[in-house]
Formats: structure tokens, sequence, C-alpha cells
């Protein structure tokens, strides 16, 4: 189909005339030297492939041994930043003792380079009174502009982004394929769809969109699920619940308490199609893509079984989890059952919620892990390719650790960049029953390393003094802020500050891949990317979705451990065109431009 490129001419953002008395700030030891170039989205590349190295970020001859900033040994090691880079937020649940049951879902994260300058801004969404009848007393969404990865601006106002409904979560992508990011929030109630102009402001326009309906949202993916080379929308849909009309429910003590998902009617998801001229129809039926009314808080959209076609994976709360098979042309199959992922092992449904991923074995698809409840361990489903999915917590040792939580958002990366994969877990209660049964309410963060060799271990205790205080976590979403080739974290805590978790582990060699499509989406979701490093290869997927709430920087970041030598990439693209480059030096990014032949 035809691509539409109408890109801003000018580079000139509003926004920047009214932060420049910001950017004298002197900039912190820990950034690196030099700030990634912005993409100029109205220059097409001269090759092909185009790929562009980023600058050593340490100066000549550094190396990740000797960085500034002093790192740990042989462990991954977070350190909360979020006071001294200036972004102070939390999430208002409007908790009271009418005790609803949104008050205990929301708080959403987004990171977005809303201004293209090459440096990950961060958008948080918010809740306030849920039951309150005039929406201008209540609080606004926020939006941290980052000045050079050394501190962050709150430009709510001058982006003109003020949003006033009960948030819950936050999906980002270019669905209009302008070359700039736009923002979606899920709320209970109507959602936003803020469209980037380009100029450091923003449009809200779901309803001209034709985006979205008054039920209670959760985490939204996007992804071209019709392959037409523009991106659609799914939208997870929780309860049929009205917060300004509660169902009344009771603690077994007869007390008023939150209501159980088992009490409150489900509501069906949707998923809105884009149709090419900034509109989406919403086609869940008719495209196979409803199952039966469940209740959704995760979604991951990618390739799960390798035919080359993204399928849909929601995690349902309490019921039946579905997957969505591609069968080609737009239309889906719901097939979790016979995949093996309705259930865990043991043939029981689960309060299924955050969603992560990634390939743990390297056997070139990608694995899921879903959080659940205390006293329901969360889920490692191991990904056999044509041959479904494998609960495999119990055998690799994510039984026993997860059972005391209720999770949240969770990330799977490889922090440390030793070639293995870790987890990062949000957890804490929906409700204090601690003087109904003794279950704790806030609960600690936790931090899972696979060893390479089957088994998965808890590396909690050694990753930091943020994940040793109990909170109320809820999304988690990834970016690498500071740009020194690691994943960092951001974390919303309900009630209490957020977390931005800089990264300071000790750690091998890494490569960061970003992609840019022209013939596909152009923000690629749905690309595979394959890095060979002398006998060994690594796979990522760029899926939508996955965590919970949230929005990850769309990189690729590879940990190739010992690996100092060039790598060679092998590029899928989501239209299924494949590139490849060979000799591509580690330990920088590089950035890949679809060829224009598609």
């Amino acid at each position: 189909m035809a691509r539409r490129r109408a890109i801003a001419a000018n580079g000139v953002l509003m926004l920047l005339a009214c932060l420049s008395a910001c950017q004298q700030q002197q900039p912190s030891t820990t950034a690196p030297a030099t700030p990634p170039a912005p993409l100029n989205a109205s220059t097409e590349p001269a090759s092909p492939l185009s790929v562009s190295l980023s600058v050593d970020r340490y100066g000549k001859g550094d190396s990740t041994t000797t960085r500034k900033r002093e790192r740990g040994q042989g462990a991954v090691r977070f350190t909360d930043v979020a006071r001294e880079m200036g972004v102070s937020f939390r999430y208002d649940t409007g908790r009271s003792s009418r005790r609803l049951m949104v008050e205990a879902t929301g708080g959403g994260a987004g990171w977005v380079d809303f201004d293209r300058d090459g440096w990950c801004d961060l958008f948080f969404c918010q809740g306030g009174d849920p039951a309150a009848a005039d929406l201008s007393t209540q609080p606004t969404d926020r939006l941290f502009r980052s000045l050079g990865g050394t501190r962050f601006v709150d430009v709510t106002v001058p982006a003109t982004l003020i949003e006033q409904q009960y948030g819950q979560g936050v999906a980002v992508a270019d669905y209009d394929e302008d070359g700039f990011d736009d923002i979606l929030v899920t709320n209970v109630g109507p959602e936003s769809l803020f469209r980037n102009l380009g100029d450091g402001t923003f449009e809200e326009r779901a309803a001209a969109a034709g985006v979205g309906s008054r039920r209670w949202s959760s985490s939204a993916a996007w992804g071209d699920l019709d392959g037409d080379g523009d991106l659609d929308l799914y939208l997870c849909n929780y309860l049929d619940y009205d917060p300004r009309n509660p169902l009344l429910c009771l603690s077994s003590t007869g007390e008023p308490g939150t209501c159980h998902p088992e009490e409150v009617p489900p509501s069906l998801s949707e998923c809105y199609f884009n149709q090419g001229d900034g509109r989406f129809t919403e086609e869940a039926g008719e495209r196979g893509l409803t199952g039966s009314a469940t209740k959704a808080l995760g979604v991951i959209i990618t390739d799960f079984d390798g035919d080359g076609r993204p399928d849909v994976f929601v995690a349902n709360d309490t019921t039946a989890n579905h997957f969505f098979a591609n069968r080609g042309e737009g239309r889906f199959e719901e097939v979790a059952g016979q995949v093996g992922c309705a259930t865990n092992a043991l043939g029981q449904y689960q309060a299924n919620m955050g969603m992560a991923f990634g390939d743990y074995d390297h056997s070139g698809t990608p694995d899921v892990y879903i959080t659940h409840f205390t006293d329901d361990s969360d889920t490692l489903f191991r990904n056999l390719g044509a041959a479904g999915f494998e609960d495999v917590t119990r055998r690799e040792g994510l039984h026993e650790p997860t059972l005391p939580y209720l999770g949240f958002g969770a990330v799977m990366a490889d922090y440390d960049c030793n070639g293995e994969q870790d987890i990062f877990v949000a957890n804490g209660h929906i409700d204090d029953w601690r003087e109904v049964n003794g279950d704790p309410w806030h609960m600690p963060s936790l931090l899972f390393s696979y060893d390479g060799v089957g088994r998965w271990h808890d590396r909690t205790a050694d990753a930091g003094p943020y994940l040793k205080l109990p909170r109320l976590g809820r999304a988690v979403a990834s970016a690498d802020f500071d740009a020194d080739g690691d994943l960092d974290l951001a974390v919303v805590n309900q009630d209490d500050d957020v977390a931005i978790l800089r990264n300071d582990s000790s750690r091998g060699h890494w490569l960061k891949v970003r992609l840019l499509g022209r013939h596909s989406n152009r923000s690629a979701i749905g690309a595979k990317v394959t890095v060979k490093a002398s006998d060994r290869s690594y796979v990522q997927h760029l899926a939508g979705g996955t965590s919970y709430c949230s929005a990850h920087q769309p990189l690729l970041a590879f940990g190739l451990a010992e690996h100092s030598g060039p790598v060679d990439l092998r590029i899928v693209w989501p239209d299924g065109g494949i590139e490849e480059r060979s000799g591509v030096a580690v330990d920088g990014e590089v950035v890949l431009v679809e060829s224009r032949e598609g």
C-alpha cells in the first residue's frame, strides 16, 4: 500500500523554546559524553539497508570496564534515581473506604521519544477519584522530557497533554506513519489517543479516530494484524464495572471489601483495525479475536509459532488465557487450549495479569512469563514452536519463590549482558487483608536470573536497595534512558513515588538495535532480529504490548557476554522481507532502516 510520510520539514520544536533555561543545567557525570543523533524522518536512506553506528559514548578507546560509574561484581543491580533525575510523580488511586475495584489496578507508564531528539521521554497516566462527576477537578497525566539523559523536566502543559480520565495503561507507536510516536491511554471509561503533531504538542483524536469505548480497559498493544503495513490496536477490557454505581462486596468477616473478579461480569476485549486514513474500525468479532467474554489484563502481539504472522496472546484473570493464532489475511483462531497456554500444567485457571517475554532458552522462539495472585505462583511458558507451549515453572525453579507474591508488571531482559535472560517483577496486593488472613499488602519486587542450563535463581537480595522495600507495584517499562548500553526500568507504585531504576550492573559486551520500517509499519513492530556471535545466536522480537499497562522503548538490547568481536545480523521485517548485515561492531547502537523494496 502507499506509505504516508508527511513529516514536518523542520526540526524546530515549540517546546524547546519553553525549556531553554533548563538546558543550562550542568550534566551529570553519569551521562554519556555524546547524545545519540536523532533520526531525520524526512531523509531517505542512501542504501537498501542503512546502518548507523552510534559514537563511542565513553571516549575514544574506552570500554565497559573503565566506566565512570562504579559497577557491582557479577550481579544485576539497580539504583532508584527518580528524585535526582527530576521525575516526581505518584499514581493517585483515590483509595477510600468505598473499596472500588478500579482503585487496585491502575498505574501505567510509557517511554516515548516524542520530540525525536534521540533521548527517551517518559509518560505516566494518572488516576484520581474514579467516581468523580467533574473531571476538571481531577489530576492529569504527566509527560517528562529528557534533557540529554541527565535530567527530566515536566512538559505536560506545553505539550498539551492534559488528560483527566481515571487512567490505567499506556501504549506507544506511530499509528499514522508520520514519523512521530503517538500515545494511547487506557482508562476506566473512554480511551484517549494523543496524536503527536511533530512540533512538541499533541491533539486528542480517540473519538475522531473511532477508537475506544466506555469500558474498563487495562493493557493495550499495537501490531500489524492484517499485514497491510499499518498498525492495528488490541484493547484489553477487564470487567463490566461502574465505579459510580459499584457492586457491594463483603469480605469473609462481613466487612466491605474489594470485589473479587469472579463476582463481576467480564467485558469483551476489542480490536481496532487501521483504515490508513487516521481512522479505525472495531472488527474483533468478524476477525476471530474475541473468544469468550473474559477478563483481560495483559497482551503480547508477536509471531509465536514461527509462521511469519503476528499472533495475539492475552492474559485473562481467573479464566482461560487466549491465544489467537494468525491464519492469514487478518483472520484469527483461538487455540490456547490446543497449544497448551490456556491454563497451567495442572489444568488450573490462574489470576493472569502481567506478561514478560523473551527467548531465554535460545530456541529462536519467544517464551512467556505471566504474573499471578498470592499462593498461585507465576507461570513460565516455554515456547516449543509449532508444538505449542509447555509450563516449566516448577521444573525451572520459579514456583516456590513466587508463591507469596501478587505480581503485575514484568520485563524479561538481559540486564547484565551475560548472554542469559533475567526477569524483573513488580509486586503488590490489590487489597489490605493483613487483619483478615495475614497476607501482606505492600510487597517487594523480585529479580530472577537464568543460568543457561535449565534453572532460574532468585537474585533479589543482590539487586539493590530498591528491591528490599515493599510497595504496591504495577507497571514496569524498560528503556536505556541514559544511553549507556543497558536497560533501565520505570516502575509505577500506587500512592507512592514512581521509581526510575538505573541499571548499575556489572556486564559483558552488548549491542543495541533500533529499527525503522518503510514498507512495513514505521515502528517496525513485528520484526525479528538475530545476532550471530561466533558459535552462538541471539534472537529477539520487537513485540506489541508486554508487561502490564506499559510501553517500552522500541529497542532490542542484546547481551553478548564475553564476545568482543564483530557480529552478523539477520533482520526479518514485519512484512516478511529479510535483510542481512555482516561485521557489525559491538558495544554500540545500530539503526537499521528497511530497504525500499520491502
